[in-house]
């Protein structure tokens, strides 16, 4: 192991764990000395153990597309990535300053338009968002807090330098990896955890419930909350499940709801149980037939008037992922002078919008050279690496952004940073990114400590998501 550690090259990239020159990086030192003393096939045979631990604890996705089985391994690699405690306040500090500039955005969006009228945003590209919802105009949210869960992508280019991917505020998913992925680590090298400050992430669940049960109206004496599943065959359904057992709340589906004398009602052995929160994991789309889309079956009839009545709070509120188009995206800069009155702390990643002619023009001449986006796609879908493409998807994609230059991004190809990771019987950089969780309470938000770290497992790739055969790694953030 030794020999392979020494002989990693962190090549021309940003590697998380290991300098230029090849030495461990001065946070990194600890666990890099630790490994020393393992063998590969010592690593190997953790690794192995550890994914089957995740396997047995029920920790996998589903990808719709692939008919050889619904349920797969979500992959894990066992070199976790280490974000020094310098690098994490800075990191929070600029979360916290961009959840407060979107979640204004979204209550001015859905009210008085005063971004729209005072001309820093084209009134355009708010309308013609997939993600705007007019059935969401005048709704007032408990505490005016409308991104209550948001995981926001972050990476880190060649020179070091943070920059936020995109952001997730409708439904994002994800931290139910992080915290198995910590207790496998825990159970697999428990020495290494008693010799380093690495922050906990176990208490994710408890400041989750206490963010839901903010919501309810603070008369009630014993609020009830649940996570609202679309249901087992959704990819996430891991997660809601989890989620819904380590806060100790029911888990339901849109047919356990009812709305009954203008409350949401659940049904239950004893009867019909008024329900406060609800955590819903459901797509805007489908969490009422009676306002959106009238075949669905995962929502609940009605649901949208007693939210505006305020009897009941939804997490996140509907209408969200409007921020999450990625065009709207491009403004979040702008947004954070116009209602914070401060420069960004973070920075997006320089992007080129479609619609501009200018921008359309530069986009089409250099699709070899760029990373063009669909504006509502997710998951890795929709998208082309110029650098990785052949002529004919070039040719494809310049077609689809003449047809529909709104609903395309381009942005340049990062180099983004790599950490050492297993690769069969040998250590070799891949690619990552990181995804923190944020949850909104109104004056307070939460900054958990981590994230989801996930990891392009095939050579030389960019895209880490896990339909697309990326993986996972545990973060560990830095004490001070």
């Amino acid at each position: 192991m030794a020999v392979l550690l020494d002989n990693y090259d962190p090549e021309s990239f940003y590697d998380e764990l290991f300098l230029d020159d090849g030495k461990p990086r001065s946070h990194a030192a600890s666990l890099i000395n630790w490994m020393q003393n393992l063998s590969i096939a010592e690593l190997q045979q953790h690794q192995e153990t550890a994914q089957i631990s995740l396997f047995n604890m029920g920790v996998t996705f589903n990808v719709y597309s692939d008919d050889r089985g619904v349920e797969k391994i979500f992959p894990f690699d066992i070199i976790p990535r280490i974000v020094s405690a310098q690098d994490w306040e800075y990191l929070e500090t600029g979360l916290k300053q961009r959840i407060r500039a979107l979640n204004l955005f979204l209550g001015d969006i859905y009210d008085r338009q005063l971004i729209v009228k005072d001309g820093k945003i084209p009134a355009d590209v708010i309308y013609s968002a997939k993600g705007f919802l007019k059935p969401c105009m005048g709704i007032k949210p408990p505490a005016g807090v409308w991104c209550h869960v948001t995981g926001t992508d972050l990476v880190r280019d060649r020179d070091g330098q943070w920059y936020v991917l995109e952001d997730n505020l409708r439904v994002p998913s994800g931290i139910s990896y992080v915290l198995e992925n910590r207790r496998v680590m825990k159970s697999t090298f428990p020495e290494i955890f008693q010799t380093m400050a690495i922050q906990p992430v176990d208490d994710y669940p408890s400041h989750l419930l206490e963010t839901l049960l903010n919501l309810a109206p603070s008369q009630l004496p014993e609020p009830t909350v649940v996570v609202l599943t679309p249901g087992i065959y959704n990819s996430a359904y891991f997660e809601h499940s989890f989620l819904a057992q380590q806060m100790g709340v029911e888990l339901v589906e849109g047919r356990d709801l009812v709305v009954v004398d203008g409350y949401l009602q659940m049904k239950t052995t004893k009867g019909l149980r008024r329900v406060d929160v609800v955590y819903r994991r459901v797509d805007d789309d489908f969490i009422d037939p009676q306002v959106f889309r009238p075949e669905s079956l995962l929502g609940v009839p009605g649901l949208v008037e007693v939210y505006r009545q305020g009897r009941v709070a939804l997490a996140n509120a509907p209408g969200t992922g409007v921020a999450d188009d990625k065009v709207i995206y491009a403004y979040v800069p702008d947004m954070i002078r116009y209602y914070l009155g401060e420069q960004p702390i973070l920075s997006n990643v320089p992007t080129y919008l479609c619609w501009q002619d200018k921008d359309r023009e530069f986009v089409l001449q250099n699709l070899d050279k760029l990373v063009v986006k669909a504006a509502n796609e997710s998951g890795g879908y929709g998208m082309l690496v110029g650098v990785k493409s052949t002529q004919a998807e070039r040719e494809e994609f310049a077609q689809r952004i003449k047809d529909s230059p709104r609903n395309y991004i381009a942005q340049p190809t990062l180099s983004l940073s790599r950490v050492p990771t297993l690769i069969e019987d040998q250590i070799e950089g891949r690619h990552v990114d990181l995804r923190p969780y944020i949850l909104h309470r109104g004056e307070e938000i939460h900054v958990h400590p981590g994230g989801l770290t996930r990891v392009a497992l095939r050579k030389g790739s960019l895209v880490v998501n896990s339909s697309q055969g990326g993986g996972s790694k545990d973060t560990w953030v830095l004490r001070k």
